[in-house]
């Protein structure tokens, strides 16, 4: 990835954040947390990781939310960040947060066991 591109990716990092904390109504769409972006070097598409807190059922709503408002959040970003072309927004979950809590819960477990 270019240096254009990774400062592209931390911009929208920040501001996305802010509006899916502060702007967005959805009420399917819970405490989310963005933990990357990954913008293509043509800078046209980007790749948003998110966690959420809650159920399976409280995370698909949270996504069919972020997909539906999917067109203002790529709005404000153009309002925010002045490129010649907005980047195409696509969501992903980020299980690597849920991955990482397991494995601490494991080596927890292992650790207790020994003693």
């Amino acid at each position: 990835m270019s240096m254009r591109s990774n400062r592209v990716a931390e911009q929208m990092k920040k501001e996305l954040a802010d509006i899916i904390s502060r702007k967005l109504k959805d009420p399917r769409v819970g405490f989310v947390t963005v933990t990357d972006v990954d913008v293509t070097g043509d800078l046209q598409q980007a790749k948003v990781y998110i966690t959420c807190l809650g159920s399976e059922t409280e995370r698909q709503d949270t996504m069919k939310g972020l997909e539906k408002a999917k067109g203002f959040i790529r709005s404000e970003i153009s309002h925010r960040i002045r490129l010649r072309i907005t980047p195409e927004i696509s969501f992903e979950f980020d299980s690597s947060v849920e991955y990482g809590n397991r494995i601490d819960t494991l080596l927890r477990q292992l650790h207790d066991s020994q003693e």
